[in-house]
């Protein structure tokens, strides 16, 4: 087989940093030791009444999603919420949930408007496909998923990954707002890679330095046309004492098949291993979304999946959910 060219992205080949003590810190928690408040931010009255008030400023005067600018509304009570999400993201356990926009007063679009000015609050939404797509619905397509086929717009179970690991600028932060959920599955579940680090350091230490090198990885025709289906970056990147983790089981797997290279045992076994640990129950915070609850969570430290969907048949009321990528460093364009 004809071997397809790779991105090599920068990166120490060799003697990668590995942390060899564990994690400490809100950011290392399983299931267990959560509680059902733990990452929850409330919208409070004052926080409804600015949208409300938001809306009408709105409908007065329509614009373009795109073009909303929350510099243009005061909004306190909601930039206020907005700072203690990013609190808890950057500080806390990783993610959040937003509790909640009443959309079923609001139409789809303006559910879109609103979220859209409360996701700038935490960082700069960003493109989310080569074409440069910035807000994404997430639905099922009918189609299985594959090369070019993205898992989130299909009903099959998700393995835990970060958002567009496949890039070389994957988003900081991934948001997801529930228009309607699924009539049965569809269960979302949250990990946090620093938990499954120090299980990994303290049952297969031989392995890290492994996840530190360089696996491939299947970039999904995400790209222009021509250029290389195949981008090189290890799954675990350490410095100053942050661990930057991208990954995806999926991905890894059709990368190596895609350019035809034979993945070694050692990277199957640190892959293998590393699957399973992120697959313990104990270790994930589960919940089902609601409508106008907004999932925010760091992707750079928690990865994220959902179990299998059974959609409603009719088409008004199937699954849909919105999603924005947000990242302040590189360019918006989707390769930043």
């Amino acid at each position: 087989m004809v071997r397809e060219s790779i991105i090599m992205e920068e990166h120490p080949s060799i003697s990668p940093a590995v942390r060899d003590k564990p994690f400490t810190g809100p950011i290392v928690w399983s299931g267990d030791s959560l509680s059902s408040e733990d990452g929850v931010i409330r919208l409070d009255t004052a926080c409804l009444r600015e949208i409300d008030a938001l809306l009408e400023a709105l409908r007065a005067n329509p614009l373009p999603i795109l073009l909303l600018d929350p510099d243009d509304f005061e909004l306190p009570a909601n930039r206020a919420a907005m700072a203690r999400a990013k609190q808890e993201l950057d500080a806390g356990c990783g993610f959040v949930i937003v509790d909640r926009l009443p959309v079923e007063n609001y139409t789809v679009e303006e559910s879109k408007a609103i979220y859209w000015i409360l996701a700038q609050l935490v960082a700069r939404p960003v493109a989310q496909s080569w074409d440069g797509k910035m807000i994404y619905d997430v639905r099922d397509q009918g189609r299985p998923p594959g090369n070019g086929v993205r898992p989130d717009v299909t009903t099959a179970e998700q393995n835990f990954h970060t958002d567009n690991s496949y890039n070389l600028y994957p988003p900081d932060y991934v948001g997801l707002l529930c228009l309607k959920p699924a009539m049965a599955g569809g269960i979302s579940s949250i990990v946090s890679f620093y938990t499954v680090y120090n299980e990994m350091l303290e049952r297969h230490p031989q392995l890290l330095d492994r996840l530190h090198r360089p696996y491939l990885f299947n970039r999904q025709l995400e790209h222009a046309p021509g250029d290389a289906k195949v981008l090189s970056h290890p799954l675990f990147q350490y410095n100053d004492e942050r661990l930057v983790c991208r990954l995806s089981y999926l991905q890894v797997v059709n990368g190596y098949r895609l350019a035809g290279v034979e993945m070694d045992d050692e990277s199957r076994e640190a892959l293998t291993v590393l699957e399973g640990i992120m697959n313990e129950t104990n270790l994930e915070r589960k919940f089902f979304f609601e409508p106008g609850q907004i999932q925010i969570l760091d992707n750079t430290r928690c990865g994220h999946r959902r179990t299998e969907i059974i959609d409603f048949p009719e088409p008004e009321r199937k699954r849909h959910l919105v999603r924005l990528w947000l990242r302040n460093n590189g360019r918006r364009f989707y390769n930043g």
